[in-house]
């Protein structure tokens, strides 16, 4: 089992940054991969990035691509999304997740684990 919860959202104006945080507890949150997605309203739940268990491996979909990082600190059950430049058509629920698995997915059916989410809002 894993728990995770977000932090960082906020409001913030195009071309801003903002750094999500996920924390997560449970013996499994080391050994497995993770996810952030988000969900504006209205619409469909999209992929923004991926990491294999350890860090080594990340992967940035199309939506942010460019924009944004993702890394993880395993110490620390953690595991952060670097978002830049950010743009109105950002402004969404973001997600984090976590796949009991050492390789990333970037579909989101294919997460066990889910974070409560972190409003993102971006003004033009």
């Amino acid at each position: 089992q894993v728990q995770l919860v977000e932090s960082g959202g906020g409001l913030v104006q195009a071309g801003g940054s903002l750094r999500l945080s996920c924390v997560g507890s449970g013996r499994i949150f080391g050994s497995s991969a993770m996810g952030w997605f988000r969900q504006a309203p209205g619409k469909e739940r999209e992929y923004v990035a991926a990491i294999n268990w350890d860090g080594g491996l990340t992967h940035l979909g199309d939506s942010m691509e460019g924009r944004v990082a993702i890394s993880r600190d395993n110490a620390k059950n953690a595991v952060f999304l670097q978002m830049n430049n950010l743009r109105p058509e950002d402004t969404a629920v973001y997600y984090c997740a976590a796949r009991p698995r050492s390789d990333y997915s970037t579909i989101w059916q294919q997460y066990a684990y889910w974070g409560q989410g972190t409003q993102v809002t971006v003004s033009s």
